[in-house]
Protein backbone atom coordinates (compact mmCIF):
# COMPACT_ATOMS: atom_id res chain seq x y z
CA UNK A 1 0.00 0.00 0.00
CA UNK A 2 1.11 3.51 -1.26
CA UNK A 3 2.13 5.48 1.99
CA UNK A 4 1.94 9.05 2.44
CA UNK A 5 4.06 12.09 1.22
CA UNK A 6 6.21 12.70 3.89
CA UNK A 7 5.56 15.95 5.59
CA UNK A 8 8.62 18.63 6.39
CA UNK A 9 8.29 21.74 8.30
CA UNK A 10 7.25 24.30 4.88
CA UNK A 11 9.02 27.34 7.28
CA UNK A 12 12.14 28.36 5.01
CA UNK A 13 14.16 31.44 4.60
CA UNK A 14 13.17 33.21 1.33
CA UNK A 15 15.91 32.44 -0.91
CA UNK A 16 14.57 29.57 -1.40
CA UNK A 17 10.76 29.59 -2.46
CA UNK A 18 11.33 32.16 -5.34
CA UNK A 19 9.67 29.49 -7.95
CA UNK A 20 6.91 31.09 -10.11
CA UNK A 21 4.34 29.30 -10.34
CA UNK A 22 4.52 28.61 -13.79
CA UNK A 23 7.77 27.30 -13.62
CA UNK A 24 9.04 23.48 -13.54
CA UNK A 25 11.46 22.70 -10.43
CA UNK A 26 13.79 19.54 -11.68
CA UNK A 27 15.88 18.28 -8.56
CA UNK A 28 18.40 15.78 -8.94
CA UNK A 29 17.90 12.76 -7.14
CA UNK A 30 21.29 11.83 -6.06
CA UNK A 31 23.00 14.37 -4.38
CA UNK A 32 20.24 16.79 -4.74
CA UNK A 33 17.20 15.60 -3.05
CA UNK A 34 18.85 11.97 -1.39
CA UNK A 35 21.35 12.45 1.09
CA UNK A 36 22.70 9.02 0.23
CA UNK A 37 23.87 6.66 -2.54
CA UNK A 38 20.95 4.67 -4.17
CA UNK A 39 23.26 1.90 -5.59
CA UNK A 40 23.89 1.14 -1.77
CA UNK A 41 20.72 1.98 -0.42
CA UNK A 42 19.18 -0.90 -2.89
CA UNK A 43 22.38 -3.07 -1.49
CA UNK A 44 21.88 -2.53 2.24
CA UNK A 45 17.69 -2.60 1.82
CA UNK A 46 17.59 -6.14 2.90
CA UNK A 47 21.60 -7.35 2.29
CA UNK A 48 20.91 -11.31 3.18
CA UNK A 49 18.04 -11.17 0.81
CA UNK A 50 20.07 -9.58 -2.22
CA UNK A 51 23.02 -12.19 -1.32
CA UNK A 52 20.29 -15.18 -1.53
CA UNK A 53 18.99 -13.56 -4.99
CA UNK A 54 22.58 -13.05 -5.83
CA UNK A 55 23.89 -16.50 -4.97
CA UNK A 56 20.73 -18.25 -6.45
CA UNK A 57 20.53 -16.36 -10.13
CA UNK A 58 22.57 -18.46 -11.76
CA UNK A 59 23.99 -15.40 -13.77
CA UNK A 60 27.34 -13.84 -11.67
CA UNK A 61 28.03 -10.73 -12.81
CA UNK A 62 27.95 -7.03 -12.58
CA UNK A 63 24.94 -7.34 -15.03
CA UNK A 64 23.27 -9.66 -12.75
CA UNK A 65 23.87 -7.42 -9.13
CA UNK A 66 22.59 -4.61 -10.98
CA UNK A 67 19.35 -6.18 -12.16
CA UNK A 68 18.99 -7.59 -8.45
CA UNK A 69 19.49 -4.23 -7.03
CA UNK A 70 17.49 -2.59 -9.47
CA UNK A 71 14.32 -4.65 -7.82
CA UNK A 72 15.50 -4.54 -4.11
CA UNK A 73 12.38 -3.56 -1.87
CA UNK A 74 13.59 -0.12 -0.87
CA UNK A 75 11.44 1.57 2.27
CA UNK A 76 10.86 5.00 0.32
CA UNK A 77 9.32 6.44 3.25
CA UNK A 78 12.03 6.55 5.78
CA UNK A 79 15.08 7.20 3.53
CA UNK A 80 17.77 10.43 4.42
CA UNK A 81 16.32 12.95 2.36
CA UNK A 82 17.61 16.79 2.14
CA UNK A 83 15.15 18.67 4.32
CA UNK A 84 15.60 22.10 2.95
CA UNK A 85 15.47 20.67 -1.37
CA UNK A 86 12.03 19.09 0.01
CA UNK A 87 10.82 22.33 1.63
CA UNK A 88 12.02 23.85 -1.57
CA UNK A 89 9.90 21.36 -3.20
CA UNK A 90 6.75 21.79 -1.04
CA UNK A 91 6.57 25.64 -1.47
CA UNK A 92 7.07 25.48 -5.41
CA UNK A 93 4.25 22.81 -5.25
CA UNK A 94 1.99 25.32 -3.50
CA UNK A 95 3.09 27.93 -6.21
CA UNK A 96 1.38 25.52 -8.43
CA UNK A 97 4.65 24.55 -10.28
CA UNK A 98 5.69 20.99 -11.58
CA UNK A 99 8.32 18.93 -10.01
CA UNK A 100 10.34 16.09 -11.78
CA UNK A 101 13.30 14.23 -10.45
CA UNK A 102 16.60 13.79 -12.46
CA UNK A 103 18.05 10.36 -12.01
CA UNK A 104 19.97 8.73 -14.13
CA UNK A 105 19.88 4.93 -13.01
CA UNK A 106 17.54 2.84 -11.12
CA UNK A 107 14.48 4.26 -12.76
CA UNK A 108 12.19 2.31 -10.83
CA UNK A 109 13.40 3.24 -7.53
CA UNK A 110 13.49 6.69 -8.85
CA UNK A 111 9.62 6.33 -9.87
CA UNK A 112 8.93 4.70 -6.43
CA UNK A 113 10.50 8.01 -4.61
CA UNK A 114 8.86 10.64 -6.87
CA UNK A 115 5.29 8.75 -6.17
CA UNK A 116 5.63 8.41 -2.33
CA UNK A 117 6.50 12.27 -2.23
CA UNK A 118 3.38 13.70 -5.06
CA UNK A 119 5.91 14.59 -7.40
CA UNK A 120 4.99 14.63 -11.45
CA UNK A 121 7.34 12.20 -12.76
CA UNK A 122 11.38 11.27 -13.28
CA UNK A 123 13.69 12.59 -16.47
CA UNK A 124 16.92 10.98 -17.56
CA UNK A 125 19.68 13.12 -17.60
CA UNK A 126 20.18 12.69 -21.37
CA UNK A 127 17.14 13.80 -21.72
CA UNK A 128 17.58 16.99 -20.00
CA UNK A 129 20.66 17.71 -21.65
CA UNK A 130 19.52 16.87 -25.13
CA UNK A 131 16.28 18.48 -24.81
CA UNK A 132 14.36 15.80 -26.10
CA UNK A 133 10.34 14.98 -25.77
CA UNK A 134 10.21 16.42 -22.42
CA UNK A 135 6.90 16.92 -20.36
CA UNK A 136 7.42 19.94 -19.13
CA UNK A 137 8.94 23.65 -21.27
CA UNK A 138 12.65 23.44 -20.82
CA UNK A 139 12.55 27.24 -21.08
CA UNK A 140 10.88 27.48 -17.73
CA UNK A 141 12.71 24.84 -15.79
CA UNK A 142 14.99 25.68 -12.35
CA UNK A 143 17.01 22.78 -11.22
CA UNK A 144 18.27 21.81 -8.12
CA UNK A 145 21.92 20.01 -9.02
CA UNK A 146 24.10 17.84 -6.97
CA UNK A 147 25.35 20.53 -4.49
CA UNK A 148 29.08 20.07 -3.73
CA UNK A 149 28.97 23.26 -1.31
CA UNK A 150 26.92 20.98 0.71
CA UNK A 151 29.88 19.03 2.15
CA UNK A 152 30.70 19.77 5.75
CA UNK A 153 32.89 21.18 7.58
CA UNK A 154 36.45 19.85 8.80
CA UNK A 155 35.00 19.74 12.55
CA UNK A 156 31.24 18.95 11.29
CA UNK A 157 33.05 15.73 9.48
CA UNK A 158 34.93 14.70 12.74
CA UNK A 159 31.65 15.04 14.76
CA UNK A 160 30.11 13.09 12.32
CA UNK A 161 32.87 10.03 11.79
CA UNK A 162 32.75 10.13 16.22
CA UNK A 163 29.22 9.60 16.32
CA UNK A 164 29.37 7.22 13.63
CA UNK A 165 32.14 5.45 14.86
CA UNK A 166 30.49 5.55 18.40
CA UNK A 167 33.74 7.02 20.69
CA UNK A 168 31.42 7.27 23.33
CA UNK A 169 31.00 3.95 23.39
CA UNK A 170 34.67 3.24 24.01
CA UNK A 171 34.09 3.40 27.81
CA UNK A 172 32.93 0.32 27.85
CA UNK A 173 36.74 -0.95 26.56
CA UNK A 174 37.81 0.53 29.62
CA UNK A 175 36.88 -3.02 31.06
CA UNK A 176 40.37 -4.40 29.84
CA UNK A 177 42.26 -1.95 32.64
CA UNK A 178 40.12 -4.00 35.38
CA UNK A 179 42.37 -7.51 35.69
CA UNK A 180 45.54 -4.67 36.09
CA UNK A 181 43.28 -3.03 39.19
CA UNK A 182 42.06 -6.34 40.82
CA UNK A 183 46.10 -7.95 40.23
CA UNK A 184 47.25 -4.58 41.68
CA UNK A 185 49.82 -4.33 38.79
CA UNK A 186 49.81 -0.75 39.12
CA UNK A 187 53.09 0.37 37.25
CA UNK A 188 54.27 2.16 33.75
CA UNK A 189 55.10 -1.68 31.69
CA UNK A 190 50.93 -2.94 32.71
CA UNK A 191 48.74 0.77 32.04
CA UNK A 192 50.77 0.50 28.97
CA UNK A 193 49.89 -2.36 27.49
CA UNK A 194 46.44 -2.36 28.88
CA UNK A 195 46.41 0.83 26.88
CA UNK A 196 47.39 -0.40 23.87
CA UNK A 197 44.40 -3.31 24.31
CA UNK A 198 42.07 -0.20 24.72
CA UNK A 199 43.32 1.54 21.55
CA UNK A 200 42.79 -2.00 19.95
CA UNK A 201 39.53 -2.87 21.24
CA UNK A 202 37.95 0.44 20.09
CA UNK A 203 39.42 -0.11 16.59
CA UNK A 204 38.03 -3.15 16.52
CA UNK A 205 34.64 -2.76 17.92
CA UNK A 206 34.34 0.68 15.78
CA UNK A 207 34.79 -1.38 12.87
CA UNK A 208 31.85 -3.60 13.95
CA UNK A 209 29.33 -0.93 15.05
CA UNK A 210 29.74 0.24 11.27
CA UNK A 211 29.11 -3.20 10.34
CA UNK A 212 26.02 -3.66 12.29
CA UNK A 213 25.03 -0.11 11.44
CA UNK A 214 25.17 -0.80 7.69
CA UNK A 215 23.07 -4.19 8.32
CA UNK A 216 20.61 -2.41 10.27
CA UNK A 217 19.64 0.84 8.51
CA UNK A 218 16.36 -0.15 7.45
CA UNK A 219 15.33 -0.77 11.48
CA UNK A 220 17.17 2.18 12.38
CA UNK A 221 15.48 4.48 10.41
CA UNK A 222 12.25 3.31 11.56
CA UNK A 223 13.13 3.89 15.19
CA UNK A 224 12.11 6.69 17.49
CA UNK A 225 16.31 7.36 18.30
CA UNK A 226 18.38 5.17 15.81
CA UNK A 227 16.94 7.10 13.07
CA UNK A 228 19.71 10.00 13.99
CA UNK A 229 22.95 7.74 14.06
CA UNK A 230 24.87 9.15 10.80
CA UNK A 231 24.22 6.40 8.38
CA UNK A 232 20.59 6.27 8.99
CA UNK A 233 20.64 9.83 8.98
CA UNK A 234 22.69 10.19 6.05
CA UNK A 235 25.38 12.37 7.54
CA UNK A 236 28.10 9.73 6.65
CA UNK A 237 28.05 7.99 3.34
CA UNK A 238 27.63 4.07 3.03
CA UNK A 239 30.81 3.74 0.44
CA UNK A 240 33.02 5.81 3.24
CA UNK A 241 31.89 3.64 6.37
CA UNK A 242 32.37 0.34 4.19
CA UNK A 243 36.04 1.53 3.47
CA UNK A 244 36.91 2.55 7.08
CA UNK A 245 35.47 -1.40 8.42
CA UNK A 246 38.69 -2.94 7.37
CA UNK A 247 41.01 0.42 7.79
CA UNK A 248 39.68 -0.34 11.26
CA UNK A 249 40.22 -3.87 11.91
CA UNK A 250 43.70 -3.86 10.19
CA UNK A 251 44.92 -1.43 12.85
CA UNK A 252 43.18 -3.66 15.50
CA UNK A 253 45.26 -6.55 14.25
CA UNK A 254 48.67 -4.53 14.11
CA UNK A 255 47.81 -3.45 17.77
CA UNK A 256 46.58 -6.99 18.87
CA UNK A 257 50.66 -8.49 17.28
CA UNK A 258 52.32 -5.64 19.20
CA UNK A 259 50.99 -7.13 22.59
CA UNK A 260 50.84 -10.69 22.17
CA UNK A 261 49.69 -13.54 19.61
CA UNK A 262 47.35 -14.99 22.57
CA UNK A 263 46.05 -11.59 22.87
CA UNK A 264 45.31 -11.28 18.84
CA UNK A 265 43.09 -14.56 19.80
CA UNK A 266 41.08 -13.22 21.80
CA UNK A 267 40.50 -10.02 19.90
CA UNK A 268 40.02 -12.49 17.02
CA UNK A 269 37.37 -14.32 18.91
CA UNK A 270 35.61 -10.88 19.67
CA UNK A 271 35.53 -9.84 16.45
CA UNK A 272 34.36 -13.45 15.34
CA UNK A 273 31.19 -13.18 17.71
CA UNK A 274 30.38 -9.61 17.40
CA UNK A 275 29.81 -10.36 13.74
CA UNK A 276 27.86 -13.81 14.50
CA UNK A 277 25.71 -11.20 16.98
CA UNK A 278 24.71 -8.24 14.42
CA UNK A 279 24.05 -11.09 11.53
CA UNK A 280 22.11 -13.38 13.64
CA UNK A 281 22.45 -13.80 17.08
CA UNK A 282 20.83 -10.39 18.30
CA UNK A 283 17.52 -11.86 16.54
CA UNK A 284 17.55 -14.66 19.28
CA UNK A 285 15.84 -14.43 22.18
CA UNK A 286 18.45 -14.99 25.02
CA UNK A 287 20.70 -15.81 22.92
CA UNK A 288 21.80 -12.17 22.97
CA UNK A 289 21.74 -11.68 25.94
CA UNK A 290 24.47 -14.08 26.81
CA UNK A 291 26.36 -12.86 23.61
CA UNK A 292 26.36 -9.68 25.05
CA UNK A 293 27.55 -10.86 28.52
CA UNK A 294 30.07 -13.04 26.70
CA UNK A 295 31.76 -10.17 24.79
CA UNK A 296 31.81 -7.58 28.68
CA UNK A 297 33.63 -10.54 29.74
CA UNK A 298 35.72 -10.98 26.87
CA UNK A 299 36.93 -7.55 27.40
CA UNK A 300 38.37 -8.60 31.04
CA UNK A 301 39.79 -11.69 29.81
CA UNK A 302 41.20 -9.22 26.95
CA UNK A 303 42.58 -7.15 29.59
CA UNK A 304 44.34 -9.79 31.50
CA UNK A 305 45.72 -11.85 28.73
CA UNK A 306 47.11 -8.33 27.53
CA UNK A 307 49.13 -7.86 30.50
CA UNK A 308 50.03 -11.31 31.81
CA UNK A 309 47.87 -11.80 34.80
CA UNK A 310 45.99 -14.79 35.92
CA UNK A 311 42.68 -13.71 35.38
CA UNK A 312 40.62 -14.95 38.90
CA UNK A 313 37.45 -17.48 38.49
CA UNK A 314 35.71 -14.91 40.94
CA UNK A 315 36.15 -12.06 38.86
CA UNK A 316 35.21 -14.06 35.98
CA UNK A 317 31.98 -15.58 37.61
CA UNK A 318 31.23 -12.08 38.99
CA UNK A 319 31.23 -10.51 35.74
CA UNK A 320 29.36 -12.83 33.78
CA UNK A 321 26.21 -12.20 36.15
CA UNK A 322 27.05 -8.03 35.85
CA UNK A 323 26.98 -7.93 32.51
CA UNK A 324 24.18 -10.39 31.89
CA UNK A 325 22.27 -8.56 34.44
CA UNK A 326 23.30 -5.10 32.21
CA UNK A 327 21.77 -7.06 29.34
CA UNK A 328 18.87 -7.64 30.10
CA UNK A 329 18.73 -3.68 31.63
CA UNK A 330 19.44 -2.71 27.93
CA UNK A 331 16.41 -4.51 25.88
CA UNK A 332 14.01 -3.67 28.66
CA UNK A 333 14.69 0.07 28.20
CA UNK A 334 14.46 -0.48 24.95
CA UNK A 335 11.39 -2.34 25.23
CA UNK A 336 10.02 0.13 27.58
CA UNK A 337 10.79 3.03 25.10
CA UNK A 338 8.69 1.25 22.45
CA UNK A 339 5.87 0.90 24.49
CA UNK A 340 5.45 4.34 26.13
CA UNK A 341 5.72 5.45 21.88
CA UNK A 342 3.70 3.02 21.02
CA UNK A 343 5.43 1.94 18.73
CA UNK A 344 4.80 -2.03 17.70
CA UNK A 345 7.37 -5.12 18.64
CA UNK A 346 10.96 -4.44 17.29
CA UNK A 347 11.24 -6.09 13.71
CA UNK A 348 14.88 -6.94 14.43
CA UNK A 349 14.67 -8.66 17.63
CA UNK A 350 12.80 -11.69 19.38
CA UNK A 351 11.17 -9.77 21.78
CA UNK A 352 7.90 -8.38 22.47
CA UNK A 353 6.88 -5.29 24.84
CA UNK A 354 4.68 -7.92 26.45
CA UNK A 355 8.31 -9.84 27.68
CA UNK A 356 8.80 -6.66 29.61
CA UNK A 357 8.00 -8.38 33.12
CA UNK A 358 10.05 -11.45 32.77
CA UNK A 359 13.01 -9.50 31.47
CA UNK A 360 13.18 -7.17 34.73
CA UNK A 361 12.86 -10.07 36.68
CA UNK A 362 15.62 -11.48 35.09
CA UNK A 363 17.60 -8.68 35.13
CA UNK A 364 17.05 -8.34 39.14
CA UNK A 365 17.88 -11.67 39.90
CA UNK A 366 21.26 -12.00 38.14
CA UNK A 367 21.81 -8.79 39.75
CA UNK A 368 21.41 -10.18 43.20
CA UNK A 369 23.36 -13.44 41.88
CA UNK A 370 26.56 -11.09 41.03
CA UNK A 371 26.16 -9.33 44.68
CA UNK A 372 25.99 -12.81 46.37
CA UNK A 373 29.03 -14.03 44.41
CA UNK A 374 31.22 -10.96 45.26
CA UNK A 375 30.03 -11.57 49.08
CA UNK A 376 31.13 -15.07 48.43
CA UNK A 377 34.17 -14.10 47.22
CA UNK A 378 35.02 -11.74 50.38
CA UNK A 379 34.49 -14.48 53.14
CA UNK A 380 36.68 -16.67 51.07
CA UNK A 381 40.66 -17.34 51.53
CA UNK A 382 41.49 -16.10 48.00
CA UNK A 383 40.95 -12.26 49.28
CA UNK A 384 43.41 -12.88 51.88
CA UNK A 385 47.11 -12.04 49.64
CA UNK A 386 45.55 -9.30 47.80
CA UNK A 387 43.82 -7.13 50.97
CA UNK A 388 45.24 -5.97 54.34
CA UNK A 389 41.91 -5.07 55.06
CA UNK A 390 39.57 -7.33 53.33
CA UNK A 391 36.81 -6.52 55.88
CA UNK A 392 36.70 -2.79 54.06
CA UNK A 393 35.27 -4.61 50.76
CA UNK A 394 32.19 -5.36 52.39
CA UNK A 395 30.81 -1.75 52.21
CA UNK A 396 30.82 -2.91 48.56
CA UNK A 397 27.92 -4.83 48.90
CA UNK A 398 25.36 -1.62 49.94
CA UNK A 399 27.13 0.16 46.94
CA UNK A 400 26.59 -2.42 44.40
CA UNK A 401 22.95 -3.07 46.05
CA UNK A 402 22.37 0.69 45.37
CA UNK A 403 23.79 1.08 41.88
CA UNK A 404 21.90 -1.98 40.68
CA UNK A 405 18.62 -1.10 41.78
CA UNK A 406 19.26 2.78 41.05
CA UNK A 407 19.66 1.28 36.79
CA UNK A 408 17.05 -0.81 37.49
CA UNK A 409 14.49 1.66 38.84
CA UNK A 410 15.81 4.63 35.93
CA UNK A 411 14.75 1.50 33.53
CA UNK A 412 11.61 0.92 35.07
CA UNK A 413 11.08 5.09 34.83
CA UNK A 414 11.99 5.03 31.24
CA UNK A 415 14.82 7.52 32.00
CA UNK A 416 17.95 5.27 30.58
CA UNK A 417 17.43 6.00 27.22
CA UNK A 418 21.42 4.91 27.08
CA UNK A 419 23.57 1.37 27.73
CA UNK A 420 23.81 0.94 31.65
CA UNK A 421 27.58 1.22 31.40
CA UNK A 422 27.46 4.47 29.63
CA UNK A 423 24.20 5.36 31.40
CA UNK A 424 26.88 5.23 34.79
CA UNK A 425 29.49 7.31 33.25
CA UNK A 426 27.31 10.24 32.61
CA UNK A 427 24.91 9.53 35.91
CA UNK A 428 26.04 11.54 38.80
CA UNK A 429 24.16 9.66 41.40
CA UNK A 430 26.25 6.61 39.40
CA UNK A 431 29.70 8.70 39.38
CA UNK A 432 29.69 9.14 42.61
CA UNK A 433 28.68 5.41 43.73
CA UNK A 434 31.57 3.81 41.82
CA UNK A 435 34.06 6.69 43.16
CA UNK A 436 33.18 5.15 46.47
CA UNK A 437 34.28 1.72 45.37
CA UNK A 438 36.97 2.61 44.01
CA UNK A 439 38.19 4.47 47.09
CA UNK A 440 36.87 1.13 49.53
CA UNK A 441 39.12 -0.90 47.16
CA UNK A 442 42.45 1.54 47.54
CA UNK A 443 41.92 1.84 51.35
CA UNK A 444 41.59 -1.91 51.78
CA UNK A 445 44.55 -2.81 49.83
Amino acid sequence: MEQPARQYDPGVPEPLVTAAATRTLVIDLEGGLLRSELLMEALFSSPGRMLARFGAGGRPGMAALTDILARAEIDYAHLPYDSDVLNRALAARARGAKIYLVAGRFARHAAGIAAHLGFDGVVAPAELAAGGSLPFDRGAIERVENRGSRNASLRTSLRTWAKALRVYQYAKNTLVFVPVITAHQLNFASFGSALLAFLAFSACASGAYLMNDLLDLAADRQHPTKRHRALAAGDLPISSALSAIPALWLFAVVAGLCISPLFLGVLGAYLVTTIAYSLALKRKMLVDIVTLAGLYTLRIVAGAVGVGVVLSEWLLIFSLFVFTSLALIKRFSELSMRESAGLADPSNRDYRVTDLQIIAAMAAASAMNAVTVFSLYVSSTAVTPLYSRPWLLWLLNPLLLYWFGRALMMAHRREMPDDPILYAFRDGPSRIAVAAMICIMLAAI
